[in-house]
């Protein structure tokens, strides 16, 4: 009987020992709340983006890359004949005038895409013999070597070529450029666009001048198109 009742309170003892112990290891917040941490997955801030990495392993296709000598087939300097063999009987030509100020073109199609837009001055005839001289293209098939092209982000095309300078001039009819820093081709241009509905790629000050330049520019900016003209002298 006694033996019974000494067990009896050795268990109670040990019980009561386990709880005071629980009870100390439970966290307890500074409003003395005692429910359990809950575990948290450090994340970034909604107000920072991923920095745009440089493309990398570019491997574009002669037949489709954008140099100071041309965009995929057609070079500057060939003569408008020598493209049209160059390109076979696939290729389709439909002259637009005016395609921009002071500028007609021909564009270029195949297999139902416009490839580029062969440009000369309005009011003149392109002929055969004609030596092309000045080309933009907006098709996305067609790249720098380091996969910039029409579509590119901004901030990506950035990461290729160093920072962004966007600039219209009001005596040009605002037409909107973006340079990179470390871009060193003179004769190549990149125009720039804006995809939800803002009237320039740039975020400029107000009000506008005539020559208007920023290195802001919308989220959502991209490269609209591609322009390659000849040096002067060049191509004659």
């Amino acid at each position: 009987m006694h033996n019974h009742y000494f067990y009896r309170q050795i268990q109670l003892f040990l019980v009561t020992a386990l709880v005071t112990l629980a009870g100390c290891n439970t966290p307890t917040t500074n409003n003395g709340d005692t429910s359990p941490t809950p575990t948290t997955t450090s994340t970034s801030s909604p107000t920072e983006s991923p920095v745009s990495q440089a493309p990398s392993n570019v491997n574009v296709n002669p037949s489709q890359l954008i140099s100071p000598q041309g965009i995929g087939k057609v070079r500057l300097g060939m003569t408008y004949g020598e493209l049209k063999q160059s390109l076979g009987s696939k290729a389709t030509f439909k002259v637009k005038s005016p395609f921009m100020v002071g500028s007609d073109a021909i564009a270029v199609n195949q297999s139902d895409k416009t490839l580029y837009h062969i440009l000369y001055p309005t009011g003149t005839t392109f002929s055969n013999s004609s030596r092309i001289t000045n080309v933009l293209t907006e098709s996305p098939e067609y790249r720098t070597d380091k996969g910039v092209g029409a579509g590119t982000k901004i901030k990506d095309a950035e990461a290729a070529y160093g920072k962004a300078t966007l600039s219209y001039n009001t005596a040009t009819e605002s037409r909107e450029y973006v340079k990179f820093a470390d871009y060193k081709q003179r004769y190549i241009y990149f125009r720039p666009l804006a995809t939800t509905a803002q009237p320039f790629a740039g975020i400029y000050t107000s009000p506008p001048q005539e020559l208007n330049k920023t290195n802001q520019f919308h989220e959502d900016a991209v490269i609209k198109s591609v322009q390659i003209i000849c040096p002067p002298t060049a191509c004659t």
